[in-house]
């Protein structure tokens, strides 16, 4: 699926991106970057290691470990961008958000598509084998949710981020590396106050942006869950098929 962004110019090229992500904290140390102790079938290119992402039987598979902790959270951070693309050029975007709402929105945007462009350049660094082992793009399809509608807007946004926050809670006992947990717990916080942000523009004024439905009232902690239950959730938005039997 092809997206068309309109109103930002992203610069995407791989010096610009290498200079962003360094000067925004998330350039990791090339001895993070890279995971030994991998090989490949040379019969079929699929991975005899189940911790490396690639096709399995015919269908792509997460892995495992850090590398499959990695293509999940990509999975999870193409979805979002996909959809706050989705939202930013929607033809009704000035008319149905006031100023306020439209700079969230296009912040959010911004933010989605660098941690997506990240992992996919993290990746691609870090595989032995990145031209059969990384993750496709993905395809998505929304249902009947009308990008026009500010109120099936948001409402989708909100489940998103909080599904997001839950998710990467949920991988950081999955990650070995202490660079690749640095790295989640980085981006984990963003997408914390993206759902905060979501919730409060919903509901302005109010407890929501840290409300109990999502704060343990006993804990005080977020919610945190493993990829069994959140794929589920994304997969109602991902049609492209994909598999994660080596992830909890």
């Amino acid at each position: 699926m092809k997206n068309e962004v309109k109103i930002h110019e992203v610069d995407r090229s791989l010096n610009n991106r290498r200079s962003f992500l360094k000067l925004s904290g998330l350039a990791l140390a090339s001895a993070g970057l890279v995971i030994a102790g991998c090989s490949n079938n040379d019969d079929d290119n699929e991975p005899e290691d189940t911790s490396l992402p690639g096709v399995r039987n015919g269908v792509f598979d997460l892995g495992s470990g850090d590398f499959g902790v990695l293509t999940y959270a990509y999975a999870l951070e193409q979805l979002e961008a996909d959809f706050y693309t989705k939202v930013v050029n929607s033809t009704s975007f000035n008319s149905a958000f006031n100023d306020i709402e439209r700079q969230v929105l296009t912040d959010l945007y911004h933010h989605e598509v660098i941690h997506r462009d990240f992992f996919k350049a993290a990746l691609t660094g870090a595989l032995p084998n990145p031209t059969t082992q990384l993750l496709p793009t993905l395809a998505f399809n929304y249902g009947s949710l009308n990008f026009n509608s500010r109120t099936e807007v948001l409402a989708t946004a909100k489940a998103l981020e909080d599904t997001g926050v839950a998710a990467y809670n949920g991988a950081g006992k999955l990650i070995k590396s202490a660079d690749y947990l640095l790295l989640a717990g980085k981006i984990v916080s963003v997408e914390a106050r993206h759902a905060s942000a979501i919730r409060s523009l919903i509901n302005p004024n109010s407890k929501d942006f840290a409300g109990d439905d999502i704060i343990s009232t006993t804990t005080g902690l977020d919610a945190a869950k493993d990829p069994s239950k959140i794929l589920p959730i994304a997969g109602g938005f991902i049609t492209t098929k994909f598999t994660a039997k080596y992830l909890p």
